[in-house]
């Protein structure tokens, strides 16, 4: 049995289609990623699996439960961490934990050796009798994956678990959700737009852009699809180099981001010595090389001609066009 089944998931809003005909399947015990912008539909088909939103079209199954007419088996297999804060932080972290357990009958005898436990899991236990706005917003990030389990689910929902969090209480979450799957021995379904927590925590990545999935398949296998190394270049006019280096073709793509250049070539190391040939016939000036492989932010640009930015949006591609050439198999 699947995890999760999904078979044309629609979900419309009026004239407005946030879910479009998703079909897939999350095997038991993987963590599984949707990634995509903000408005992409990564949170309305999650909020249709949870049985929060009711779906337009199609059909889906959660444990083996169908979301619609067996929604409260679904609920009881599930747990979730919404995008929005949703701690009561008036009470204490194990008042939020009581509540949350009486939420969903856990047995009495059993409720307080699993919220010590759970806490243990995310390194609250020291904590858990201080009021949570006494709490980091990392910390309070981690009540939150305590409460999702307490009841001990199948499956647990993170909707942009790190979103807001500063790059260190992001990693330690990161720990946690990897710990959680071995421990814990559930399905994660996770939905973001950071590429690298993508890349670090998903065994399968399903990219989701305008209400459809567009790639899905394991973070290394994405990447191996394209062909090519990316350069990336600081210099002194950036909007010059790039209308040059598009006339002579030194570049398949050519993407501007704040004050650099994405230059997608085949091989970096042959290209470098012309473009920074050109540079000088030109008298720029360049600040700063990277060479690196591709990663997830150039698999998304290939299928959508966009990069995904740092707050979840999206931009359009410059230069010669959005589309990298598959490796020849």
């Amino acid at each position: 049995m699947k995890a999760i089944e999904t078979l044309d998931l629609t979900k419309r809003f009026g004239s407005l289609t946030a879910v479009d005909k998703v079909s897939l399947q999350v095997d038991q015990g993987e963590i599984f990623g949707l990634l995509g912008p903000n408005g992409a539909g990564k949170s309305t088909f999650i909020s249709m699996l949870c049985t929060i939103l009711k779906p337009s079209q199609g059909t889906a199954r959660v444990e083996g439960y169908d979301i619609n007419s067996e929604a409260s088996d679904v609920r009881r297999s599930i747990g979730i961490v919404f995008q929005d804060p949703s701690i009561d932080d008036k009470l204490t972290g194990i008042e939020n934990m009581e509540l949350h357990a009486d939420l969903y009958d856990v047995p009495r005898d059993l409720m307080h050796s699993r919220i010590e436990e759970v806490l243990q899991l995310v390194e609250l236990e020291d904590r858990a009798s201080n009021f949570v706005n006494t709490y980091s917003g990392g910390m309070r990030r981690r009540l939150e994956i305590a409460r999702s389990l307490i009841h001990y689910p199948k499956v647990l929902f993170l909707d942009e678990p790190t979103i807001g969090l500063d790059p260190q209480s992001r990693d330690h979450i990161w720990n946690y959700i990897k710990d959680l799957k071995k421990r814990e021995n559930i399905t994660i379904i996770l939905t973001t737009h950071y590429m690298e927590e993508a890349d670090k925590l998903c065994d399968r990545i399903a990219i989701i852009d305008r209400s459809r999935i567009i790639a899905l398949d394991t973070p290394q296998n994405l990447k191996s699809e394209l062909e090519g190394e990316t350069i990336i270049i600081e210099s002194s006019d950036n909007d010059l180099l790039s209308r040059k280096l598009t006339e002579v073709k030194l570049a398949d793509t050519i993407l501007k981001t704040n004050n650099e250049l994405n230059l997608c070539v085949e091989n970096a190391h042959t290209a470098l010595a012309r473009i920074v040939e050109l540079a000088v016939s030109l008298g720029i000036h360049i600040d700063n090389i990277t060479i690196r492989e591709p990663d997830l932010n150039d698999v998304f640009m290939h299928f959508t001609g966009r990069e995904i930015r740092d707050g979840g949006g999206t931009k359009a591609l410059s230069g010669m066009g959005a589309a990298m050439r598959r490796r020849i198999k």
